[in-house]
Order: structure tokens, then C-alpha cells, then sequence
């Protein structure tokens, strides 16, 4: 066994234990609860989870997906989440080797599931996810250098001196807030015009967040991604169950994070075929 391989089994079993965690701030962090204390329990009977049963995938399998203590039955969302994080953190690792920007992209991963299955839950995006993805968006600017574009032209242009790690940082700041900012106006005018909420804040800030870590081709490419498939899925889905477009809420989010995901997946490949297209 190779020493590559060796690393991407190590980063998934992390990945599984980044995915339990991951399970309690997506269930406390939407209700204000804190994620330190107290332990889990079972939502149902209240017994504490011991820690023979609150092993990554491992113990749902053994319980078949019921409480040991009052046989309710526990949530798919629990394995799902740890076992899409583990693979997720493996396979970066086995295509990017360890280093930062395999961490850069791992902590990355972990946010959108997070945003992921707090959306599909709750309908809410936890600050702690955005707002925080977005502070660690900026310093991994830092180390892990985002490709030069708007920022990097508008250096260019003016014969600014500065280094690649500002260059990067200021790419982050574009790539953050100018699609982030357009999407708010988008979603004022439309609320102002229809009466109706069109796109909410928790949105805005979790599309600065990932234009942190993506840049702005990359988080462009994201929201067009998203699009497509939301509009696509999200209309089959009211046909198929005859729900009121004007009133239903479908968590536009989700499929932001799962083309978000891809995007990462593909290690910018998806963005170098766009941008290419672009030109």
C-alpha cells in the first residue's frame, strides 16, 4: 500500500469523525443550543449516547438506525453526513497530497455539508458556517493563493507593487462580496417589486463565504451550477408532489452547496472549462 493511499484512508477516517461533529452543529447550531455541552442524546427518550454508539457510521449500522434505549428510530441525515464528509476528505487528500490546499479544501467541504443539511433540516444557515467559513475563506487566502483575475487585473492596470499573498487576499474580497452584493440587490428588488421574500440573507452570506474560498470565476461558476440544477430539480419536484410555487420554500441553498462540492470535486475543473469558454 502506497504512502498516498495510506494518507487518503487517514484523511477519511478524520473526515468521519469531522462528519459526527458536523451532525451536532448542523442539529444545535439552527436552535441556538450549544455544541460542546451537554453530550448527545437521544432526541426522543433523552438517554446520553455512549460512545460504543456513536461511532461514525459503524453504529447506525448495528443499532439498524434505532435508539438502544427506546428503539426510535435515528435519522438517515446522521450516516449520510459523516459518510459524504469522510469521502469527500479522502479523496481530496489522495488527489492533492497533503498540504494546504487539501486542507484549505477539506475545511471547505466540511462547511457546505454542514450548510448543506442545516438547509434540508431547518431552512436556516447558521452564522457560525458563514461567517466563520468566511473569516477562514480570507486567511487561507493567504497561504493557499487564489488564481489572479479582477483584482490581480485591476494590480495590473495601475501598476500597483504588491505581493501574490495581497494579490490573493484581494481576489478572496472580490470573489466574497461582489456576487454576494449583487445577489442582495437582486433579492431587495425583487422583495420591493412582489411583495415576497425572493432570496434570503443567510444566502447572501453563505455565497460570500464560498467566493472566499472559490474566487470570484469560481463562485460564479458555483451559482450558475446550482442554478441550473435547483431550477431543474426544484420544478419536477412541485410538479411531481403539487406543491403552490407561490408559496412553498425550496432550500435553494442545498443545491448551491452540492454545486459548490462539485466545483472542489473537480479541483477547478469545472471553472477552467467555463473560464475558458468565457474567452
Amino acid at each position: 500500500m502506497s504512502d498516498a493511499t495510506v494518507f487518503a484512508l487517514i484523511a477519511g477516517l478524520f473526515g468521519l469523525l469531522i462528519g459526527s461533529f458536523l451532525n451536532v452543529c448542523i442539529y444545535r447550531w439552527p436552535r441556538d443550543l450549544s455544541v460542546v455541552r451537554p453530550r448527545s442524546a437521544c432526541t426522543n427518550c433523552n438517554q446520553l449516547i455512549a460512545w460504543y454508539d456513536n461511532i461514525p457510521v459503524l453504529s447506525y449500522l448495528i443499532l439498524r438506525g434505532r435508539c438502544r434505549g427506546c428503539g426510535e428510530r435515528i435519522s438517515w441525515m446522521y450516516p449520510t453526513v459523516e459518510l459524504i464528509t469522510g469521502i469527500f476528505f479522502a479523496w481530496l487528500v489522495a488527489t492533492e497530497g497533503v498540504n494546504l490546499s487539501a486542507a484549505k479544501n477539506c475545511l471547505f467541504a466540511a462547511i457546505m455539508i454542514g450548510l448543506i443539511f442545516s438547509d434540508l433540516d431547518t431552512y436556516l444557515l447558521p452564522d457560525e458556517f458563514t461567517i466563520g467559513g468566511l473569516i477562514a475563506g480570507l486567511a487561507f487566502s493567504f497561504f493557499v493563493p487564489l488564481p489572479p483575475t479582477v483584482f490581480g487585473l485591476f494590480v495590473e492596470l495601475n501598476g500597483l507593487h504588491v505581493g501574490y499573498r495581497a494579490i490573493s487576499f484581494g481576489e478572496a474580497l472580490v470573489g466574497g462580496f461582489i456576487p454576494a452584493g449583487a445577489l442582495w440587490l437582486l433579492g431587495w428588488c425583487f422583495e420591493k417589486l412582489r411583495k415576497k421574500e425572493g432570496l434570503g440573507f443567510g444566502d447572501v452570506k453563505m455565497i460570500a463565504m464560498m467566493g472566499t474560498f472559490l474566487g470570484l470565476t469560481g463562485v460564479v461558476t458555483t451559482l450558475l451550477i446550482g442554478s441550473v440544477i435547483g431550477s431543474i430539480v426544484g420544478l419536477a419536484y412541485l410538479k411531481i408532489m403539487r406543491k403552490d410555487p407561490a408559496t412553498y420554500y425550496f432550500p435553494f441553498a442545498m443545491f448551491l452547496g452540492a454545486a459548490a462540492l462539485l466545483v472542489v470535486a473537480t479541483h477547478g475543473g469545472i471553472t477552467s472549462w467555463y473560464d475558458h469558454l468565457l474567452r
